[in-house]
Parts: C-alpha cells; sequence; structure tokens
C-alpha cells in the first residue's frame, strides 16, 4: 500500500509479456520506473511485444509500417487515469544496442517516457519537447541512470 507521505500518486500496472526475446526487466522494475514518472493516479497496461504486433498496432493506430520502440494510447484521462503502454522487445533490444546504451536504462527511460505522455506531455513542438525531454532527463537521473538524450 502507498505511504501518502512519500508515494502521492497510486499506479495500478499490468505486464503482459507478450515477447520472450531477450533478456526483459522484471514486473517490479516496470513498476520502480513508471512510479517514478507518476504526477497523478494512474492505471497502466504494460504490453511487451515482438515486431511483427508493434509493426501492426503503429501501422492500425499511427499509419506508420514500422515497429517502433514505444506506444502510447490514453483511454481515460478523469481519476484515475488509464491507458495502455506498448513496447517493441526487438526494437529496444537493437537501439540499446545501436546507441551503446545499457538495455535496462533504455527500458526505463521507454517507460519514464510513455508514463509522462500518458499524461499529457507530448513532444510534437520544440517548446514540449524541450520540457519533456528535461523532465525525462531529471527522472533518469534520480533514478541513477544516464541522461538519455546525451549522445554516446
Amino acid at each position: 500500500m502507498a505511504n501518502t507521505m512519500t508515494d502521492p500518486h497510486k499506479l495500478s500496472l499490468s505486464v503482459q509479456y507478450a515477447s520472450n526475446a531477450g533478456k526483459l526487466p522484471t514486473r517490479q522494475q516496470f513498476r520502480r520506473w513508471a512510479k517514478a514518472a507518476l504526477e497523478r493516479d494512474v492505471q497502466i497496461s504494460l504490453r511487451l511485444v515482438n515486431e511483427a504486433e508493434g509493426r501492426t498496432l503503429n501501422r492500425d493506430f499511427r499509419g506508420k509500417d514500422y515497429a517502433t520502440n514505444v506506444l502510447t494510447f490514453v483511454y481515460d484521462d478523469t481519476v484515475p487515469l488509464s491507458g495502455d503502454v506498448v513496447i517493441c522487445v526487438p526494437v529496444v533490444a537493437r537501439e540499446a544496442k545501436e546507441q551503446g546504451k545499457d538495455l535496462f536504462a533504455h527500458y526505463a527511460h521507454l517507460v519514464i517516457h510513455a508514463v509522462l505522455h500518458l499524461q499529457g506531455y507530448d513532444h510534437e513542438k520544440k517548446r514540449d519537447a524541450e520540457k519533456m525531454e528535461a523532465r525525462e532527463t531529471a527522472l533518469m537521473l534520480k533514478l541513477r541512470y544516464p541522461a538519455p538524450y546525451l549522445l554516446s
């Protein structure tokens, strides 16, 4: 149970492992990362998928015919906020390797990124992107991970 003095926001998190490819974080790790980014009460279903499912979802919902690292779907923006986060495991592994990042640091960043999106953050405009990236960086450093936007 959350202590209201230290955990002012509640997280309901369901994790679905629909991909067994590679080394995957635990439910507890995903919970820790998501809680770090909470600014309100949130219910999240987090689904880890393979490349085919990731590509289908990105094509069907965003009109882009390729698998992307993370997709965020907001279903109800009342209290508690509810939505889905879909992470494409092979894309995350490939990006971490290509960018010289620790795999779990990359997962942490993508979870934080998605939870911020659920709460209304966006990066379409430069000013919004700067605000979102600054918040992501602060949270990553607080979790003792490297700043996610530094070039390796």
